[in-house]
């Protein structure tokens, strides 16, 4: 099954999902809100690699929005970020 931008996913171990805010044949960009910090939280997944996690970035520039995403996918296309080290493997629920 494909995810599309918009699409909810689930990760185990936490009760709301996150949803797909950019993609392309490779990446796919994951944000839910978090709302402690008046910000999201997000994770990248790498089909290719088949792992998510964070870009390895120490300040990442943000995935807020919906062009901020489209902007970090951009990064990963170049090779400017990619999926940090510390990451895990695809262990995720699509609806």
């Amino acid at each position: 099954m494909r995810v599309e931008v918009g699409d909810k996913v689930y990760v185990p171990n936490e009760k709301r999902p996150y949803r797909v805010r950019a993609r392309d044949e490779r990446f796919i960009i994951c944000t839910k809100p978090y709302n402690p910090k008046r910000t999201v939280r997000y994770f990248i997944v790498d089909l290719k690699e088949k792992v998510r996690g964070p870009d390895n970035m120490v300040f990442c520039s943000g995935y807020e929005m919906d062009e901020d995403c489209a902007e970090r996918l951009k990064e990963l296309q170049s090779g400017e970020i990619e999926v940090s080290r510390r990451h895990v493997d695809l262990d995720i629920d699509i609806e």
